[in-house]
């Protein structure tokens, strides 16, 4: 899931996708409606990718909080952002265990179960990426062993033909 190019524009709901740069800011679609507008430099625009939650150790990126709500949700909508108060920091408390009381305010819970579920609703929230980018490494250090005993071998045989 390429959080970079999901959008959250102070003063409006919802999320957006950026289309193209102009001038003086971007054109911009709602995830949800599917209605364009320009949004203007002077806007307050922030990619989910730049967006933390505060915990107890250190900030936590969205993208952990989105797959920790995924996991414990099992890939379904989690209640509604329009939930009673308690049941939505209990929810998010199950979700985010770490995450700091006192810096992190019911309007910041409201808004992160919110774009969960927007992002849900939309079969965005693809957490596959990650699982193999684990993987990745694994392979990657097998290569430079190969490379090496590669290299030792043309040297072997260097040796054997000069002798």
């Amino acid at each position: 899931m390429d959080l970079s190019k999901v959008l959250a524009i102070s003063g409006k709901p919802g999320l957006y996708k950026m289309l193209t740069q102009t001038k003086n800011g971007m054109v911009v679609e709602s995830i949800t409606d599917g209605k364009r507008f320009t949004a203007f430099t002077h806007e307050q625009i922030s990619t989910l990718e730049e967006i933390s939650i505060y915990t107890d150790d250190e900030d936590k990126p969205l993208k952990e909080v989105l797959k920790a709500m995924y996991d414990k949700l099992e890939g379904k909508e989690a209640l509604s952002h329009k939930s009673d108060a308690e049941a939505l920091k209990a929810f998010f408390e199950e979700a985010v265990p770490d995450y700091d009381k006192e810096n992190v305010y019911i309007s910041d819970i409201k808004k992160v179960i919110q774009w969960y579920n927007i992002l849900q609703e939309n079969n965005m929230l693809d957490f596959t990426e990650e699982e193999k980018k684990d993987e990745v490494p694994a392979e990657k250090e097998k290569a430079p062993d190969e490379k090496q005993e590669t290299d030792e071998a043309v040297t072997s045989n260097k040796d054997k033909q000069e002798n």
